[in-house]
């Protein structure tokens, strides 16, 4: 059996566009006709620049090859050009095209992906959401209003789930760490007490932030945050400063998660060695793939560390998150976004039930994909994935973060 085909589907969710503005889907076929599909996690330049890049990867390293050699194809990618070093959207386009090598081995099989790299440790994943309005609530003050944010946790609460997260603390801009304004402070307060009053014991607090805090600002938003024992503060500083970070870790009394925006083991083996952080949060669309996550996952065991798969994003990634999280012991939780564009691209072949996920025994991903509905969802706008706020934040009005969505004008 060899990898034969690639083609590439750039999908746009539906308004409001929870998972960014598009998902980039790679599709492979064997020589034999088995289709597996991935998913390549929010890139650094656009989708026709990523489609080139990921069509250079496959055609390069990994054309005519078996889809059983993940490791041999891994290294040509990972040390292409002289680098060996990790490349955030040269291992992006690998880590979707890796997804999408698991999907065909599961199927040529007749196996799930997670029976493939250890066997099944957990057969149901513990689910976090993030809060999203609801329909009634007003863009951007939702944002801003913890009484509305409290009104979304107590309606997760009561569909089951055990974990939220929330963002209050502002925007992530181009300008790096900055120390957090005042009002900043006291919204992210006001926020963890309106939610934590709400519901009470019954869920873990998750803080999100997006690396936007100087180590002193981090410091000073996590201490005041404390008396709310929020389960975890996510990435408080930039993430590739881990000596900073082990500073804010060292100086609060919340574990600290991150990972989203890192790739390989080789950027997560400082983070456990420095103490930066106890909770590791890969996108596998982005961090090297299935594979590389259980080399992660391996590493954070020894370090007594947990993994908690990140997702913004579409389901495919979700997927590979739930097949890693079926087969490692150190999975804390993973992350879920419940839309019904997430639901019917994978015509609810992953569910959540109770605010758990069970893990699906269908083979290979355990998804039934619906590309005919991918590709009537195009992407026909200029915007990254993810843009980040070039202003610098305001220190006398309030701080909105837009939920990693733009606000959709009728």
């Amino acid at each position: 059996m060899k990898l034969a085909d690639l083609d590439i589907i750039v999908t746009a969710p539906p308004a409001p566009g929870w998972g960014g503005r598009y998902w980039i889907i790679p599709k492979l076929t064997t020589d034999t006709g088995i289709v597996g599909y991935g998913e390549c996690y929010a890139s650094s330049v656009g989708p026709e620049a990523m489609k080139a890049v990921i069509s250079d990867v496959f055609e390069r390293h990994m054309a005519g090859e078996n889809p059983e050699n993940i490791t041999l194809m891994f290294r040509r990618v990972y040390s292409a050009g002289f680098t060996q070093r990790p490349d955030l959207t040269v291992m992006g386009a690998w880590s979707g095209l890796e997804i999408a090598c698991w999907d065909i081995l599961g199927k040529d099989r007749d196996r799930p992906v997670h029976a493939l790299i250890g066997g099944r440790t957990n057969n149901r994943i513990r689910a976090y959401t993030y809060l999203y309005p609801r329909p009634s609530h007003a863009l951007p003050a939702f944002w801003a209003s913890p009484e509305m944010a409290a009104e979304v946790a107590l309606d997760m609460v009561e569909k089951g789930y055990t974990a939220i997260k929330f963002d209050p603390a502002g925007p992530y801009t181009i300008r790096g760490g900055h120390m957090p304004a005042m009002g900043d402070i006291n919204l992210s307060v006001a926020f963890c007490k309106a939610i934590r009053e709400a519901v009470g014991d019954n869920a873990d607090l998750l803080f999100g932030t997006h690396g936007q805090f100087s180590t002193g600002g981090a410091i000073r938003m996590g201490q005041a945050l404390e008396p709310y024992q929020p389960l975890w503060y996510e990435e408080p500083i930039p993430p590739d400063n881990v000596a900073e970070m082990a500073k804010v870790a060292a100086a609060i009394r919340i574990p600290v998660a991150t990972g989203e925006r890192l790739t390989t083991a080789a950027e997560f083996a400082p983070i456990l060695r420095s103490g930066a952080a106890t909770i590791l949060q890969p996108a596998l669309g982005r961090a090297g793939g299935i594979w590389e996550g259980k080399k992660i996952a391996t590493l954070a065991e020894a370090y007594n560390a947990q993994l908690a798969p990140h997702l913004y994003a579409g389901p495919v990634e979700w997927a590979a998150n739930i097949q890693l999280a079926a087969a490692i012991p150190n999975i804390l939780m993973a992350e879920t976004i419940e839309t019904r564009f997430h639901h019917d691209l994978i015509k609810g072949s992953i569910k959540i039930e109770g605010g758990y996920v069970p893990v699906p025994t269908a083979p290979g991903l355990g998804i039934d994909f619906d590309e005919e509905l991918a590709r009537a969802h195009p992407y026909t706008g200029d915007g990254l994935h993810l843009q980040m706020q070039e202003d610098p934040i305001s220190y006398h009005e309030t701080n909105n973060f837009a939920g990693g969505a733009p606000v959709i004008e009728d």
